[in-house]
């Protein structure tokens, strides 16, 4: 393609984990089309997140949970920005709709064979070569990125595009948070969730690990009941706490101040993983049902430990939302804090 002021259109609408994963396809693109004017379909949830990216003109909020009613407006966002080109970085019914309804005359994605309904490839023109049976779906970003930026040679970028005073001010942030030795950062997972660990581990691994140097314990949105509990719990002076968490700018650049300082990342397969790897942290993961060979941490796997339950089950790994087997969700309830702690 030339170097026309293109319109650009990335689709890429949720969770928060696949928003990151899509990251290194914008900055390709930035730097392959430096003159084209790009935008990113994405929930309002996670929009947050993209708001500052350099590069990126706009954000179009497709408002899911309004329902019907989202589409028209969505429609209406689109026309205005009159893409010539949508890119679906997620490969399902929903973002095909989004493609079709950007009314773009090119519209790439993945390979029929990566999508879960593959009906809704047919929205595609433009599909990139198929993957491996198992692979990365960080992986499966980059070959969609090689596909659409073929020129562009630079190593993959994973970042949100922090600014310096965003960077600082995380900086300042942990600064008045962990003021000992050592540190670690745990992440508290959502109740109700199969990849969850249990309140009361989390609670014994900060025990633990305050005895040792710092712990910073960090709940979002969704754990804010337990962020409150264990803040009304442990009250030591080397365990700090950050309730209910929002801002995802704010969170990057928080985990970007503790891959400064070395501090590693203990946490559940989630969003604020995927932030916390993409931000430079070192990761421990509770890997529960989940196959962290597709959705685990990515890069450098020295950087990076993986733990599993001392019972995984034949059915694992697996990607429901829910847990039948006899013995209840037996992937994360194995998973002892002794290891997660010789681990760190």
């Amino acid at each position: 393609m030339s170097d026309a002021p293109l319109r650009i259109l990335i689709v890429r609408l949720s969770h928060l984990g696949d928003v990151v994963q899509a990251l290194p396809l914008h900055h390709a693109l930035r730097g392959a089309y430096p003159r084209a004017r790009i935008a990113w379909a994405v929930q309002p949830e996670f929009a947050g997140l993209l708001e500052g990216l350099p590069g990126l003109e706009r954000t179009i909020r497709f408002e899911r949970r309004a329902g019907a009613s989202a589409w028209p407006r969505l429609a209406r966002d689109l026309e205005e920005f009159g893409a010539d080109w949508s890119i679906d970085a997620q490969g399902n019914v929903k973002s095909a709709l989004v493609a079709l309804a950007s009314r773009a005359g090119r519209r790439s994605g993945y390979a029929r064979e990566d999508w879960r309904e593959g009906f809704a490839a047919t929205s595609v023109t433009d599909p990139c070569p198929a993957g491996p049976p198992v692979e990365h779906a960080v992986e499966r970003v980059l070959r969609l990125t090689r596909h659409v930026a073929p020129a562009w040679r630079a190593e993959p970028r994973f970042d949100a595009g922090l600014a310096g005073p965003e960077i600082e001010a995380g900086e300042r942030r942990l600064a008045e948070l962990v003021t000992g030795p050592g540190g670690v950062l745990l992440h508290l997972s959502p109740p109700g969730d199969v990849r969850s660990w249990s309140i009361e581990r989390f609670a014994e691994l900060a025990r633990a690990g305050a005895d040792r140097g710092s712990v910073l314990i960090v709940s979002g949105p969704t754990e804010e009941a337990h962020g409150r509990a264990l803040a009304t719990e442990l009250r030591h002076p080397r365990i700090a706490h950050v309730v209910g968490q929002r801002g995802l700018r704010e969170l990057a650049a928080l985990f970007t101040a503790a891959a400064r300082r070395g501090i590693p990342f203990v946490g559940c397969d989630s969003g604020p993983m995927h932030v916390a790897w993409s931000s430079g942290m070192r990761v421990v993961l509770l890997a529960g049902p989940q196959d962290e060979r597709r959705t685990g941490p990515f890069g450098v796997r020295a950087h990076h430990r993986v733990i599993h339950g001392q019972r995984r089950p034949d059915c694992a790994p697996c990607r429901s939302r829910t847990c039948s087997h006899r013995d209840g969700p037996v992937c994360m309830c194995t998973i002892a804090v002794g290891e997660v702690a010789d681990a760190l």
